[in-house]
């Protein structure tokens, strides 16, 4: 009597743990920060990413075969993880395989350590989840090393695999990137963040600078040959003088 009721109390206390357990994940899934403003735009490459920020939405409206890309800023020691949903409005004609893909600063591909980074979607089904959790943020890590960096991240979201008669199709993209400190326990520190130079160059608003005025003697007028029909024409004369030159020099005196 005493087994019976050892076994029926760990039966009831494996249930329990089994209901609790669909409750944590819920609680556990990421959420957008409250009042933050959602993006509804994204950028085609790097130089055009849109720029977001961790807690805030992306809703977006886009194609099959569009690549979309984000960029975000993290620091050192934050946990960050990439959530995104594609649905798909109308029907398709075959599977697609959707990928993320997540970039620092030096556009060095992040290993994502949890998530579904390459799902395929069935013909049938109206949506697919994809997910990528990276690695802490170090504060500094050797030079040869691929490790995770405070600075600008990227993230392209895009499909790999589908059936051409697919492209184009409307798709509405979803996409949320969540961060948690933890402080970091590493003892270096990074000199500058891993930010591409996005600034381009300034324009000159003063004239452009003539050469000083003098005489150079015979050599003055060597640079105003510059173009090619001038060097060209002048090749050419001296070619054809070595030409009579050589030919009454080779050519044989006549007999009388």
């Amino acid at each position: 009597m005493h087994v019976r009721t050892i076994q029926s109390g760990a039966v009831l206390a494996a249930a329990g743990l089994a209901l609790l357990a669909p409750a944590g994940a819920a609680q556990a899934a990421p959420t957008p920060s409250p009042g933050a403003t959602p993006v509804t735009r994204a950028g085609t490459s790097f130089l055009t990413a849109t720029e977001i920020a961790a807690g805030q939405p992306v809703r977006v409206d886009a194609a099959v075969g569009d690549y979309l890309y984000w960029s975000f800023s993290a620091s050192a020691g934050e946990h960050h993880e990439i959530t995104a949903a594609v649905s798909f409005p109308k029907s398709r004609s075959g599977a697609s395989t959707w990928t993320v893909e997540v970039f620092d600063g030096l556009r060095r591909r992040q290993a994502c350590t949890a998530g579904a980074q390459t799902p395929t979607a069935d013909a049938a089904a109206g949506s697919v989840s994809l997910g990528c959790t990276l690695r802490q943020v170090r504060s500094w890590a050797e030079p040869w090393s691929a490790d995770p960096l405070p600075g600008t991240y990227y993230v392209r979201l895009s499909v790999t695999e589908l059936p051409e008669q697919d492209l184009g199709l409307p798709t509405d993209v979803e996409l949320l990137v969540t961060a948690v400190g933890e402080g970091s326990r590493d003892d270096g520190v990074l000199a500058a963040p891993l930010v591409p130079p996005t600034e381009a160059g300034t324009l000159l608003d003063t004239a452009a600078v003539e050469p000083p005025d003098g005489d150079d003697g015979f050599l003055g007028w060597l640079p105003e040959l510059g173009s090619r029909w001038v060097w060209s024409t002048v090749g050419g004369i001296l070619a054809a003088v070595a030409g009579v030159v050589g030919f009454g020099l080779t050519r044989r005196p006549r007999r009388r």
